[in-house]
């Protein structure tokens, strides 16, 4: 790798339930002059492609549990109402505290509030859940890009997290297609020829947070492009990130 280029994709208009969304990516591609190229990166923000697959809650229309009541009497401005959002896409409750939770959700992410978000809904009265199954949405939008443009890209799918131990949030990856999202480095050396045990990089992680940096919520931009940056195909998506419950330390 010479250089790398990120680049973000301008012009996609607002996403509602049922559009197609990596055509809309396309054709704004088109717009800005800008066409996918064989061994793009394209990271879309997790908002956008649960909104594409209707994963929409009228939170007004939810009755909460005498549970999802206490937990936000816990809290300061807590609804009710968005706390039973959170427990019904909730496996299990990492840590409860003063009407905050962390719990583990989906494929097995552990995150605050089950990635429920009430920013840029629908409506008012909408939060926006997680994509069921963020690899399939990523295998989905791989396969739908193939079919308008030609080009095999990768996908990475991802979404907004806080970090144990360290302030502010930083875009991981949710789903992926067509690229590791684990870049193992061990069996190599170090600079001094030492072999390296344990070094294993979160390799479609940092491609997330790269292209977060371009994507902020109130900018409008759901998706941008990394080019030049030299991967490993796979059909694992981001599944191998989820760490197992026998090797971590902290559940």
């Amino acid at each position: 790798m010479s250089d790398i280029r990120l680049f973000p994709i301008l012009g996609v208009p607002r996403v509602e339930p049922g559009d197609d969304l990596s055509r809309l990516i396309v054709e704004a591609c088109a717009r800005a002059g800008e066409r996918f190229a064989a061994g793009d990166i394209l990271v879309v923000c997790q908002k956008v492609v649960s909104k594409a697959e209707g994963r929409i809650v009228r939170y007004t229309d939810v009755e909460p549990s005498p549970f999802a009541r206490q937990v936000a009497s816990q809290g300061e401005d807590k609804d009710a109402r968005i706390v039973e959002v959170v427990l019904r896409q909730t496996n299990r409750i990492v840590k409860m505290d003063r009407g905050h939770l962390i719990v583990e959700t989906g494929p097995g992410w552990v995150c605050a509030n089950a990635g429920v978000d009430e920013s840029n809904g629908i409506s008012e009265d909408t939060v926006i859940l997680l994509p069921e199954d963020p690899d399939a949405s990523a295998r989905r939008m791989r396969d739908r890009i193939r079919e308008e443009t030609g080009v095999e890209v990768a996908i990475i799918v991802t979404d907004t997290f806080g970090r144990a131990w360290r302030e502010g949030l930083l875009d991981v990856a949710l789903g992926a297609a067509g690229i590791e999202a684990l870049l193992d480095l061990r069996g190599q050396q170090d600079l001094n020829g030492r072999d390296l045990h344990h070094t294993v990089v979160a390799q479609a992680d940092a491609l997330a947070a790269m292209a977060g940096l371009l994507m902020r919520k109130g900018d409008g931009i759901p998706a941008a492009v990394i080019r030049g940056y030299g991967f490993a195909p796979s059909e694992a998506g981001a599944a191998p990130l989820v760490r197992a419950r026998a090797n971590d330390l902290f559940r």
